[in-house]
């Protein structure tokens, strides 16, 4: 009973965690006309680090020696999924960006396959993928580098599942993201100064931009790291799966964004590989340094 309880927790954890994350995606594009990506990944990732700085006090159980390199690759992962995400979704509609994104989390889980019955499910998100790439001979298709800037938000995002369970394991979890957090701060914030200037820091953008640090990082990320620490990597990446038609709820909800039969068929193709990838027994993912 108690492993239940415990596992529900975790499963709980992680679908607020994507419905505060896709909010705060939304409430972040908003920003974009008035501090670009740039300035707008330099607030939420610097409201952030602050916060759980607050709130865990990582100060208290700093970690030791090799320790510290998990941490700064969870943190240099964790911005540059920030950064290509949103240089992303200034190009291509918020649902389309996390399927494509989500490339990363599906690979971390099928990678993890014994079965050559999983080749049907990378089969599936394949064709998604494809299906959700621009027509390059069109100028009024999907954008071709917000879709590769997707992509490599991807592959940072599976760097970030791998080493956010590893540091996860050797120190608290809240203090893995509050420190995570602050890699990627010292990271990314000194460039939103150098490209926005002073209008990162009117009153106008400063509430909006601490709303969004609350949403799409503080919030959600510690409540991931309780989840990576409950359930397996591959079970986590798995429940990760309905966050692009999440993503694509919020847009159409949010920001007006609305998209095609095909695309909506690409995102239920990228969601059904990764659904289908749960029911094969999985092999351990090597997250050494």
């Amino acid at each position: 009973m108690q492993i239940n309880r415990v596992l529900l927790t975790a499963i709980g954890c992680v679908l607020l965690a994507m419905v505060t994350i896709q909010s705060g995606a939304s409430l972040a594009k908003q920003l974009f006309p008035i501090v670009g990506p740039e300035g707008t990944t330099a607030l939420r990732l610097g409201f952030a680090a602050a916060i759980l700085w607050l709130v865990f006090r990582p100060w208290r159980s700093l970690p030791h020696g090799h320790e510290w390199r998990s941490i700064v690759v969870y943190g240099l992962c964790l911005g540059g999924m920030n950064i290509l995400f949103y240089l992303a979704i200034e190009r291509i509609p918020l649902g389309i960006a996390v399927a494509l994104e989500f490339t990363g989390p599906l690979a971390v889980a099928l990678f993890s396959s014994k079965q050559k019955s999983d080749l049907l499910w990378v089969a599936c998100a394949i064709a998604g993928i494809v299906l959700l790439m621009p027509d390059l001979s069109s100028t009024e298709g999907l954008d071709l580098v917000g879709a590769l800037m997707a992509l490599g938000a991807g592959g940072c995002w599976a760097g970030y599942i791998l080493f956010g369970t590893r540091s996860g394991k050797q120190v608290s979890g809240g203090v893995t993201v509050a420190l995570g957090m602050t890699v990627a701060a010292i990271m990314l914030f000194p460039v939103g100064a150098v490209t926005q200037g002073l209008a990162l820091f009117s009153w106008e953008v400063l509430p909006l931009g601490l709303l969004v640090g609350v949403l799409s990082s503080a919030l959600p990320y510690s409540l991931e790291m309780v989840a990576l620490r409950n359930m397996p990597t591959q079970a986590f990446s798995v429940l990760m799966s309905l966050e692009p038609a999440i993503a694509a709820l919020a847009g159409l909800a949010i920001l007006s964004e609305h998209l095609s039969l095909i695309q909506w068929a690409a995102i239920a193709l990228v969601i059904v590989a990764s659904i289908g990838s749960s029911f094969t027994p999985k092999k351990a993912v090597d997250t050494s340094v």
